[in-house]
């Protein structure tokens, strides 16, 4: 086991955390979106439409390479099955923390202000399992992905670590197109073929999140892997490329086209998955060269939000949908409720992270640490 820290990289930590608080702007603005979602404002704004599908369109691609990035480090620094369970305790104890926490009481209200509560003993026992997946997951989906991609690290990462020399070669940013390419006709195919042999599976919870989410964000996370042990590789995703910026452009343009003449039943998902497969690609490169060049230094503040960054995101979906069905209708202005919902919500999910800071207990369940007696929170990497 190595235990010789990794050279600090403040920018994929400044990164990531961006990219986890960009989930405020993403729900509020979903609000006010012509997107249908839990609440709505009456007339929907085509600009936050566009601002709501613009960071949709990428940030997890983004996210889940800075994930299988810091994921392979670890893995180097621990034996497997030490790496898996403080992998797994660090994702799916906040997870499970915030079910009973946050998104249970979070449905229970969303009950009451869709006027839903009476319907509920009219559904079977499966629609009623199902229906509390989804609402029970929700936006904790990434974490459950994260636990099923570091099951599957198990064995990816020892292939990776095995065959280390032919990982080190160079490559290019056309190949890696091509292959994201395939990668998205391959779920692509997949998803056709579920369509028409099983579309009823489709809409299970579980089955989205557990098989198709990780599918999809399996190639981002072996990305991040193979980042971390090519330094060809990560300096050709830091050095601005003018070809991924443009591609992104045409890349978010095809995305809205297809969202906007797209039809659900027909090849929507299927033209989505190649879209945003090689736009977050893309994206890789256009964040990881911006972030390199602009947030690659230490900051008391900036560490204060990569700490916070996961327990403010965790709180700040009820908060969303609270403020989406109570202060909403009483606010005209979609622009003057967007600005009001950013304030509110962060404002008040930093007041509950510092309340939280306070009680060892709350901190172990929201980080999946161990908390030391008397410690000061510590900035993490993973």
């Amino acid at each position: 086991m190595t235990r010789a820290p990794a050279q600090r990289e403040y920018f994929l930590d400044s990164i990531r955390a961006w990219l986890m608080l960009l989930g405020i702007p993403f729900h509020i603005s979903l609000i006010y979106s012509s997107h249908m979602w839990h609440v709505n404002s009456i007339y929907p704004s085509w600009w936050l439409t566009l601002f709501n599908d613009a960071i949709h369109a990428f940030r997890m691609q983004v996210f889940f390479v800075i994930s299988g990035y810091f994921s392979y480090m670890l893995y180097l620094r621990y034996p497997m099955q030490r790496w898996w369970t403080l992998r797994v305790e660090r994702v799916g104890i906040p997870m499970l923390t915030a079910i009973p926490l946050l998104t249970l009481p979070q449905f229970i209200m969303l009950q009451y202000v869709k006027d839903k509560t009476g319907e509920w003993h009219a559904l079977s026992t499966y629609d009623k399992f199902n229906t509390l997946c989804w609402e029970l997951i929700s936006h904790l989906w990434f974490l459950l992905v994260l636990v099923v991609l570091t099951t599957i690290g198990m064995w990816l990462f020892k292939k990776i670590k095995n065959n280390a020399q032919r990982f080190l070669g160079a490559i290019s940013l056309g190949k890696l197109s091509l292959w994201f390419l395939l990668f998205g006709i391959v779920w692509a195919v997949v998803r056709r073929i579920i369509v028409i042999t099983w579309p009823e599976i489709l809409r299970d919870a579980l089955f989205n999140f557990a098989v198709m989410q990780s599918l999809f964000y399996i190639p981002f996370f072996l990305l991040g892997a193979l980042t971390f042990i090519n330094p060809r590789l990560k300096s050709l995703f830091t050095t601005p490329s003018p070809w991924c910026a443009v591609g992104s452009l045409l890349a978010f343009a095809a995305y809205l086209l297809n969202q906007h003449y797209g039809n659900g039943d027909a090849w929507l998902y299927e033209t989505e998955s190649i879209i945003t497969m090689l736009l977050g690609l893309w994206m890789v490169n256009v964040v990881f060269s911006l972030g390199h060049r602009l947030l690659n230094f230490q900051s008391a503040r900036v560490t204060y939000f990569v700490n916070a960054s996961l327990f403010i995101y965790l709180v700040h979906h009820p908060l969303t949908l609270l403020f989406g069905a109570w202060i909403t209708p009483h606010i005209q202005s979609n622009l003057l409720g967007f600005i009001t919902g950013l304030v509110f919500v962060v404002g008040v999910a930093v007041l509950l992270y510092e309340m939280h800071l306070r009680i060892p207990l709350l901190r172990f369940l929201f980080s999946g640490k161990p908390q030391e007696k008397n410690a000061q929170p510590q900035v993490t990497t993973h």
